[in-house]
């Protein structure tokens, strides 16, 4: 088993104990060597120690996790944001390529988060494309988080082989496929993403992103009518027909009206 050395920079004594003590009982690849209360004494325990793994917290006093990161090769590190945001905030990290624990810490998350940022650390040293493109997700993240009101204009989109960044408003529809979910683009390409519809619901804007039915999200932006025969229908630009469930029909038709489309 592989084994990583791990630093914590984080202003919350409490939860720097906490996190010790659930990475010893459920992470046994992950050893500690360190516990910052600071960016500046991070970047001492960066230069003193063969660290692989960051967990950091994005608010801090003086200098936040942002700041800490400019200071840093970032892409050299498996790192894992600790925040307490919520909300807004919360959409935005989950719609880049960031492993994050959401306070207060459960052992569930703190597995799964060490995995991901662990599995696109190794990614990024196999290939440079990928490298490139988690820097560019975290520039996404540090500009929507500086200004909440924002839109989501672009997102990280999970594969088997890696993830891409995709512009959001190039997306037609998306489509369940199991676990998975078949993102339909304008030009007619499409991207299977590991990521669940579900997921997808939380991350993109309402309501130009409106879910149909269990299996379809379309962009309102590409609809191009309804249909009521035998059955309820949205049609997209290609013409093609997307079910939309009978919960769904009456607010679907409102928002018809939000975006000032006569297709009724």
């Amino acid at each position: 088993m592989d084994t990583y050395q791990a630093i914590i920079i984080d202003d919350e004594r409490n939860l720097c104990e906490a996190l010790e003590i659930m990475l010893k009982q459920n992470c046994p690849n992950v050893m500690l060597c360190g516990i910052a209360n600071s960016a500046k004494v991070g970047r001492q325990l960066l230069a003193e120690n063969k660290v692989d793994l960051i967990f950091l917290d994005i608010k801090m006093p003086g200098e936040d996790g942002f700041a800490f990161l400019n200071t840093i090769s970032a892409e050299d590190y498996a790192v894992i944001f600790t925040t307490a945001y919520q909300e807004f905030a919360l959409k935005a990290i989950k719609a880049n390529a960031i492993a994050y624990l959401l306070k207060p810490i459960n052992s569930e998350d703190l597995q799964v988060s060490v995995n991901k940022a662990i599995s696109y650390l190794v990614l990024r040293k196999n290939k440079e494309e990928v490298k490139q493109l988690y820097n560019e997700s975290l520039n996404n993240l540090r500009l929507q988080l500086k200004d909440s009101s924002l839109h989501t204009d672009k997102i990280t989109i999970f594969e088997q082989s890696g993830f891409r960044i995709l512009e959001v408003k190039l997306i037609r529809y998306l489509e369940a496929d199991g676990n998975y979910t078949i993102i339909h683009l304008s030009g007619l390409d499409k991207i299977v993403s590991t990521k669940s519809l579900g997921e997808f619901g939380k991350i993109l804007d309402q309501p130009v992103f409106f879910r149909i039915h269990k299996s379809f999200i379309i962009n309102m932006n590409y609809l191009k009518g309804y249909s009521n025969y035998q059955g309820s229908f949205a049609i997209i630009d290609d013409n093609t027909k997307l079910s939309i469930s009978r919960r769904r029909i009456n607010e679907f038709k409102q928002l018809i009206n939000y975006f000032s489309k006569s297709i009724v």
